[in-house]
Parts: C-alpha cells; structure tokens; sequence
C-alpha cells in the first residue's frame, strides 16, 4: 500500500505534510524511473502553486528530464496535453476539492490516465534517492497549449449554445478563465461567479460544495442552467432552470440515457461507485441500461471503464468520465454535453430526470486518525447490525476518506427519520473511539 498517494494523488496541508521537498522528490523519482522523461506541469490558482512547481520542476530537471509549465488549467487540460505533446508523464499540483491551505500532486501516465495503486507504490520506492544527472534538463514555460485544450473541448460537441444563458461558478480555482472562454466561443451568454484567479479564496463559500449562489443566480437571470466547477474542475455539479440542484448522479443518469439513445453507450452500461443512489440503478435498469459499482475513487471508475471498454462512468461528487473525449474526469466537458442534451432535446435539466432517489443522509467527521477508527471492531459490528436491520432495501456505508482525514457516513434508506437516527448512532460510536 502507497504512504504517500491516497485515492486522488497525494494531498495534505502545504507546510505540513505536503512540502516542497516531497514535491522535489516527486519530480525526481519520475526522472529515476524514466531516462530523461518529458513531464508536463500544470496547477491551479492555490497561493502554495509556485513554491510546489518550482521544487517538482527542479526535481525533474536535476535528473535530467524536460518539465514543461503550461500555467494554471484543469486537471483534465493536463491529462489532455500529456498524451498529445507526447510526454511520459503529467502533474498537476491541485487539492482538488480541499479549503486553500490544502494542495496536492496528481500524476498521469503517457496516455494521460492516472497511475495505477501498484504505479504509485513503485513510483514511492524512487523518494528515497536523490539522483543528479551529469547533464541537467530543460524547463520549458508554454501557457500556449491550452489553447489546444481549448480546442479540443469545442470540438467535443457540434452543437452552438447560441440563445443558451448559462451560469459558470468556476471556485476560483483551475478553470477561472478555461470554462467561460470555452461556452462563449460556442456563442452562449454566460454569467460568471467566483471566475478570479485567486487562490486565497479557492473553494471558500463558492463551487460545486457550495451551491447556494449558484443556485440563486440562475433563479435571479432567468438563465437555463448554471454549472460549479471545484477547484481543479474535475468535478461538476448543475442547477436546473428551477433552482434544483443536480450532482454527479443526477448528470450520469441524463448522460446515459442520452448515450443509449445515440448508439455512443457502449454494452448499455455505465460505471458507478458504492456512493451511487440506488434509485439511480433503478431506473437505468428500467432503461435497460446496467449500472457497475466500484470503490469510490474516479480513477478506479475509469479501471473498470478500461476492463469492460465501457465509455461513461461517475461519481455523485461530479466526476464523470466520458470515454470517448477524455481519460480522466472533466467538469468542463461534462457541462457541454449536458448543454448539447438541453440544446438539442428543448427540454430543462428538471423534464430530463425522471429517476426515483432513494433518500440518502450524509455525514462527514474530522478525525485525528482514520484508519484506526475504520478498523475498530466495534464500529464494524455496528455497521453490520444496522446492515441487517435496514436489507434489503437500505444501505450503510462507512469509509475513511482517500483525500482527508475524515470518515464519510451514508445511510440509504426510504425512512428519512430512522436514516438520520443510525447516522447520529454511527457518529456517536466513533466519537467515542
């Protein structure tokens, strides 16, 4: 098992346990395990961004590999350009989701996938070493190439969202200035919020965790849809005509259908996670569409996407891969395809979902350390006797988060009330632990 990578890279509190030494060594173990690599770098607009870039870029250098900036751009802009210019890796310094003071270090391969478990262990072994190449690479500044992300989103749908207005919640994270460009250049009227590069306030009170004011500036312009990205937009969350808010669920189930309909879902099925509504599975399965589960993670989404060659798979957070565009989660792509479906259809996010959710309650607690708590007997016992009580129609899931230190509750259930009460039980125990 990997000490430093969790479920989405590495991710900690920058000064803590996440510095610029670590992202030093970063840099350097990808020049150990690959003979002078090309590594493409990106980041978004957290205050920590330069002080990482430049370790990680100084690591990949001093073992005699190129590192190529191309500035701040989503976390799928990386994926994107790594396979394109033909790099052995890319790395984008994100914490995704996580309040400012966070950061992290996301790593693609060649193909712009993320690296697999057993890649990040070996890629660990290498972080011990410090290796200095006799003749040093090259660093390369070429904030140029979005424009061929740019172009590769416009291209992902023909359709012109002329007379569409739309509402953009950027976090004022990666896609600040991607994401507005991007539906402007398809000819939408677009209302913009939280659109600043200013990574003091990245994710504070704005994207797809907080979608209060989003939900209030679609009510207040009238416009047809409004979209929030978080902080490295891999992640996407919507809000309906209506004010009503669509998360990643939600957008997978209206994809899927869409797909289906035109011949572009392959083996009718789709890849979900554990955290999926079981309402969700319901329905597609009235569609006869089948609904896979993995562990919650995009990356081990797109796994199971690459085992079965299956093209659409997401999370309810808003990580939706779209196999056929991009390999690796897209908010910016996923807000396009959800406007060809509203374009082309007439119809509203609220006419297109039909689905009957099943009521979840979610909890997440902070905690000194989750994998004690997650291992604890007791808990487990817990767990499996409210398993029972609630089968076979409920479900209860307890995780330890792969991003923070927190434990995630859920309890899926038809009686609100009692979901709420075993919630509250469950937190209790592990209060107590």
């Amino acid at each position: 098992m990997a000490n430093y990578f969790g479920t989405d890279g590495i991710r900690g509190e920058y000064g803590k346990n996440l510095n610029t030494d670590l992202a030093f060594s970063v840099g350097n173990a990808l020049s150990q395990i690959k003979n002078k690599p090309r590594v493409l770098v990106g980041y978004d607009t957290r205050l920590s961004a330069d002080a990482l870039k430049l370790a990680l870029c100084t690591g990949i250098v001093q073992g005699g590999g190129t590192a190529i900036d191309v500035g701040i751009i989503p976390t799928a802009g990386v994926s994107y350009l790594t396979k394109k210019e033909r790099c052995d890796f890319g790395v984008v310094l994100t914490a995704s989701h996580n309040p400012p003071q966070f950061n992290g270090i996301k790593i693609f391969d060649h193909n712009g996938r993320k690296l697999t478990d057993e890649d990040e262990e070996f890629l660990e072994e290498f972080f011990k070493n410090t290796y200095t190449c006799q003749r040093c690479g090259k660093y390369f500044k070429k904030d140029f190439l979005q424009n061929e992300y740019i172009s590769h989103l416009i291209k992902c749908t023909e359709a012109s969202f002329e007379n569409m207005h739309i509402c953009l919640d950027a976090s004022n994270g990666a896609s600040f200035r991607v994401a507005p460009r991007v539906l402007k250049l398809k000819k939408a009227k677009v209302e913009k919020l939280s659109c600043k590069n200013n990574g003091g306030k990245i994710n504070v009170d704005c994207g797809s965790l907080n979608m209060s004011k989003i939900a209030e500036k679609v009510l207040e312009t009238g416009a047809d849809v409004g979209f929030a990205f978080d902080g490295d937009a891999d992640r996407v969350q919507a809000v309906s005509r209506s004010g009503a808010v669509f998360d990643g669920d939600k957008l997978l189930y209206i994809l899927a259908k869409y797909m289906k309909k035109k011949s572009t879902l392959y083996a009718n099925s789709v890849v979900g996670t554990s955290h999926t509504n079981s309402g969700i599975m319901v329905a597609l399965n009235k569609d006869k569409i089948n609904l896979i589960r993995t562990d919650i993670g995009d990356k081990y989404v797109m796994e199971a996407m690459e085992k079965m060659g299956l093209t659409l798979g997401g999370e309810q957070s808003g990580h939706i891969i779209i196999k056929t565009h991009s390999q690796t989660g897209d908010g910016i792509l996923t807000a396009l395809k959800i406007c060809e479906i509203i374009k082309e259809t007439g119809k509203s996010l609220d006419d297109l979902f039909d689905a009957n959710l099943i009521p979840q309650e979610n909890l997440n607690l902070c905690v000194k350390d989750k994998i004690k708590i997650i291992n604890n007997e007791n808990l487990n016992h817990l767990i499996s006797d409210i398993s029972n009580k609630i089968a076979p129609a409920g479900r209860v899931l307890v995780r330890a988060s792969g991003t923070e230190e927190k434990i995630r509750i859920m309890v899926e259930y038809s009686d609100t009330q009692k979901a709420k009460e075993y919630v509250e039980e469950i937190k209790d125990l592990i209060e107590k632990i």
